[in-house]
Order: structure tokens, then sequence, then C-alpha cells
């Protein structure tokens, strides 16, 4: 086995870290862990929730391959594992300051669902991270197997406050108060403080019994922790065992309120109903998709980015067309939940996710490395930019070369569309503003597309002058 990488954001956990080995994803398990894993694997539970869906598969290496872990744990600063565990490699990893509203309450309930189902097991959870949950499409999959670990009689549920901080309280910041939950996470990786969500919700919200428990009484029993009275605390709800009935009805009433969430501002967005409204004639709409589609089925890509994705309608163009997955970017809230619904109703193999694009997600955390940034995350076959790169030359002001080379660079092949400045959308733009953009031409876009790639073919598209150029790389 060669070539190993310990991934970045493993480094936290003593039962273990986890390697891309020559490709193969490969968990260590240490002496610490040992004895849970082997009690919840002989008793069939990690096998029964793989079927289910809601956890990674997970398949131990045999041990000739164990003197290779060897290896493993000393690059990983720690003892030599007594397992070894090959998981499959999940298509895309996504973090939850990338994921809407919807992404991150199926992300909690997939969550709540596995603990339930592992508590009436016998086994909990010993943490409650947002990070331990990846998608496969719409389908989120937990991927951390220690993380569960056997019940103990009367315990509490000690991922509480980090099940509130990463998956509640973000929740309840754009239910209750209609902000989303993306800027202030990615800024805060541990998620959104309690405290801090007690303070903002006004008087009116604390006299919910939901609040109460979950966010107005754990707020003040950390302040009090942080108080002369912290032993005491701690005393007093050692001295306080948590009934087992009362552990899972915790469990249970968070799923159902979760469940019955729903986004407080459900109006209309800027570009949610852009499908609609977008101003293509019906013989301008098709004349996109045999392009787009043509595209897709002479390359028949393993991995699309589709960026400025809307609703989805040019992924699921996209899979029916030949390609296996579709990762979507956007940074319309309104546009992204309707397309995991869509992706979601028609079961596609599609992952609409949050990005800024003049702000895509930075590397992070510890050293800079714990959470990889969107271009070490890269790695698409093909990129579909659709209506999409005037917003960067226009809307913020990126020189237009800078554009093109940014999307070519992206993946090795391509479709990108150019707007004219006759265009509706490009006129209202600059409707309020003064037009600083004299390189801002079909002429000048084709000449920095040249510079970067191969012009494979283009088409207009619209009246506007709305042209479709198809590129490939080296």
């Amino acid at each position: 086995m060669t070539g190993s990488t310990r991934l970045a954001g493993s480094f936290r956990d003593p039962s273990g870290s986890v390697h891309d080995v020559g490709g193969r994803i490969l968990r260590t398990v240490t002496d610490h862990a040992a004895a849970e894993y082997e009690a919840l694997r002989d008793q069939g539970l990690y096998r029964r929730l793989a079927e289910h869906g809601w956890l990674v598969d997970a398949a131990e290496v045999g041990l000739p391959a164990l003197g290779a872990a060897q290896g493993l744990a000393e690059a990983a600063e720690e003892a030599a594992p007594r397992y070894l565990i090959e998981h499959p490699r999940v298509p895309h990893l996504s973090f939850p300051y990338e994921w809407s509203f919807p992404l991150l309450r199926r992300a909690a309930l997939l969550h709540l669902d596995l603990h339930l189902a592992a508590f009436d097991a016998g086994a909990t959870l010993s943490d409650a991270s947002a990070y331990n949950v990846q998608f496969r499409g719409p389908r989120p999959v937990f991927i951390d197997l220690l993380s569960l670990r056997r019940y103990r009689e009367g315990e509490y549920w000690t991922g509480h406050r980090q099940f509130c901080e990463q998956f509640l309280n973000p929740l309840l910041l754009r239910a209750l108060i209609g902000v989303a939950h993306n800027a202030w996470f990615r800024g805060a990786l541990e998620g959104i403080p309690t405290a801090a969500l007690a303070r903002l919700l006004p008087l009116r919200r604390r006299l919910s019994l939901n609040i109460l428990v979950d966010v107005v009484l754990p707020a003040r029993m950390q302040r009090r922790a942080l108080g002369d009275d912290a032993t005491a605390l701690a005393r007093s709800v050692a001295r306080r065992p948590l009934p087992r009935a009362a552990y899972r009805a915790m469990l249970a009433r968070l799923r159902n309120w979760i469940d019955r969430l729903s986004p407080a501002d459900t109006g209309r967005t800027v570009w949610g109903d852009y499908s609609e409204t977008h101003g293509y004639a019906d013989d301008e709409v098709e004349a996109k998709r045999r392009f787009v589609g043509a595209f897709i089925a002479g390359l028949r890509p393993e991995t699309v980015w589709d960026l400025g994705c809307n609703t989805g309608d040019y992924a699921e163009l996209a899979l029916a067309s030949g390609a296996r997955r579709v990762i979507g970017y956007d940074a319309d809230q309104g546009a992204l939940e309707r397309a995991f619904a869509r992706a979601e109703a028609r079961s596609l193999d599609f992952l609409p996710l949050y990005m800024d694009a003049a702000n895509p997600s930075p590397d992070q955390g510890w050293r800079q490395a714990e959470r990889a940034g969107f271009a070490a995350r890269a790695g698409a076959d093909a990129v579909i930019a659709l209506a999409f790169a005037h917003h960067l030359a226009i809307g913020r002001n990126v020189p237009l070369p800078q554009v093109v080379r940014w999307l070519t660079g992206l993946a090795p092949a391509g479709v990108i569309e150019f707007v004219e400045k006759t265009d509706p959308t490009v006129r209202r733009m600059l409707a309020l503003r003064e037009d600083i953009f004299p390189g801002y031409t079909a002429e000048a876009f084709e000449a920095a597309l040249s510079r970067e790639a191969r012009i494979v073919r283009a088409e207009t598209v619209s009246a506007s002058g709305r042209r479709l150029y198809q590129f490939e790389r080296g």
C-alpha cells in the first residue's frame, strides 16, 4: 500500500484515524476502541445500519494488510491499530456550511434515526458532529462507525450540546429568524453557540417548550458552568442518572421537532423562480438543452459540476444524457431548496450545495487543513456554467479573463454561456450602476477562452445573443 495520506479531519479521535491509501479509504481501530468495535460488530449493528443505508459500508482488511497498517499508525502518531477497516469512497465531500436548510435537516434526521436505532440495540453515539454525515446525491450517510459505542445505564447524552450547536441551532436560525446558517457556520466551524442563539430569540419564541428545553435552559447551564458553581453543578448531574426511557424520549422529541421545521422566509428569492422567468422562448430553451445534452452524451462524464445550478434543470438533463452524478452550486437559498426537492423526489444523483463563487469555501480549521476548501476538493470531469460568468464579471467586478481561467481550470472539458451586455438580465444588473466593463465583450471572452483551452464548438441560442461555448483543455 503506497501513497498514503492521512485525512486531516480525523486527527481528533483517539479511536483511530482515516487514510487515503492509493485511492482506498482505510480506517484504523486502536486498542482504545477495540472492545466497543468488537461488541457492536459481533451483534451485527454495523451491518444492519449499513443495509438500511444509514451507515457507510465497512469491511475489515485481512491480516496480510495489517503490516502496512503499522506504517499508517506511525504516520498518525498513534499506537499500532488492532483492526483496519475499508470504506467505500464518498464521491464528493461537503460540509454543513455548504448545505441548504433541507440538506442540514436531512442530516440531522439521519443522525437521530441512526441514534434511535442504535439505542434500541443497546448502543449510543459518543458525539454528534455534523461532519460525520456526508451525502450521496440527496441521501445522507453516517461515516464514523467508531462514534457508536455501547450504552451505559443511567448515562446522559454527552453529544447533546454538540448536536444542538451543529444541527439544531443552525436550523432554528433559519426557521425562527429567517437567517441562513451558512456564513455563521463557516466562520465558526463548531456551529452556532446555544448562548448566542438564545440572545437572538425574541421573548415569545422562548416560551416554547422545545426552545426552553434545548436552547434557554442549556444556555443558562452553560453560564453557570463558567461560574464558581461549576463543580457543584457537575456533582449534581452525576448524582442523577438519566433513565433509559427519558434518554430515548429526548431523541424522539428532537426528531419529531426537527422534522416539522421549515424555513421562515419562504417567499420569492432573486433566482429561485429563474427557471420560469428567464425570458427564453421555447425554441431557445430547446436549443440550449440540445447543446448541453450533446456535450454530456459525447463525454459521458463520471462527475459534472453545475455552477449556478439553480433549481436543477440542467443537472437533471446531464444525468439523463449520460453523466453519473452532478454536484451543483448556487448562492440562492430558494433555488437550492427547490433543487434538493427535485433531486429527492426523482431519486437523482444530484447534490446541490451552497457557494458564493466569488468567495468559495477555503481550507480551514486546525492548521488550515482540517476542512478542505472548494479548490482542494476539485475533481470534476466536466463543468457546465450556464448564465453564470456575467454574475462574476459584472456582478462582482472580476476581470473576464480571470473568470474564464477559473472556470476552465475546474475540469478538463465544459460548457460556458456568454451573455451579452444587450441581454435583459445584464441590462438590469447595470441599471443602477456605471458601466465600467469595456472589456466585457464576446470577442474578449472568446480570446480569453482560446488562451486557456480549445473551443470545440459554439452556438448562439437566443435572440439576445446568448452563446454557448464547449471547450477542452490540453
